[in-house]
């Protein structure tokens, strides 16, 4: 039986999750520079023409994941333009931190 758009997706953005999660840990020990397609597939445990099914390079997937997290960073700086009091806002945004730290522990390696 054929797989659905659904289930395709849905591999579809595991592997780019897998592609992004190896990409965080290489360019947060090597940096852009430092680090190469075939590094980034061999963490992730796929093949270089896999990668390149996702992303034209490197460059991109990084430039991806800067927009992500600079999306991230406009979010919880919307929080400050509430009316809310100093410690409802300083609360939101450890709560928004924490949120993401559960989410995602790479970020710690990165930080």
């Amino acid at each position: 039986m054929a797989r659905t758009a659904e289930q395709n997706e849905k591999i579809r953005q595991a592997t780019r999750d897998k592609i992004q999660k190896a990409a965080a840990e290489l360019f947060a020990g090597k940096g852009l520079a430092g680090t190469n397609v075939q590094e980034i597939a061999d963490v992730a445990r796929i093949s270089v023409g896999l990668f390149y099914r996702h992303y034209k390079s490197k460059e991109e997937l990084f430039s991806e994941m800067v927009d992500f997290a600079l999306n991230g960073l406009m979010e919880i700086t919307k929080m400050f333009q509430s009316d809310g009091s100093p410690k409802e806002l300083i609360n939101g945004l450890v709560a928004e931190v924490y949120g993401d730290l559960e989410e995602n522990n790479e970020f710690v390696n990165i930080m």
